[in-house]
């Protein structure tokens, strides 16, 4: 009898463990990094007011794509032909929530800068590059 009762608890234990909850999308989990481009150019813009960040417009080969793609800073270090890749990186500063950054970065992560949350030139928020529905 206790052999039968560990047995039917052995099943419903391994049972339990391979199904997994509908909700969780696995490419929205592991896509944290995406390739963007070849860098070809980029195109400082100024503040208008007073208080108001520097951004640059990065152009790469993918243009067509993504459009010019925001970032805060005043000059831009990438190199001509750099291979680009936007990254999204998970922050909880506190126990109860986080967020989700994101950052333009060379193929070797030496250079990254922090990308607008808007993509002004395609009209779309950047964390919709990574979502199943609207995958590039």
């Amino acid at each position: 009898m206790k052999k039968l009762v560990f047995f039917c608890l052995v099943v419903l234990t391994a049972c339990a463990t391979l199904t997994r909850p509908p909700s969780l999308q696995e490419d929205e989990l592991i896509l944290t990094r995406k390739y963007v481009g070849n860098f070809v150019e980029y195109r400082p813009y100024l503040p208008e007011k007073f208080g108001d960040p520097y951004l640059i417009w990065i152009k790469t080969t993918m243009d067509s794509t993504y459009g010019k793609i925001a970032a805060y800073s005043q000059k831009c270090e990438f190199n001509n032909g750099d291979r680009l890749y936007i990254r999204r990186v998970y922050y909880a500063p506190g126990m109860a929530s986080g967020y989700w950054d994101y950052q333009i970065e060379s193929s070797d992560s030496r250079i990254y800068y922090r990308l607008s949350e808007f993509q002004h030139d395609s009209k779309e928020f950047i964390e919709s590059w990574f979502t199943s529905q609207s995958e590039k």
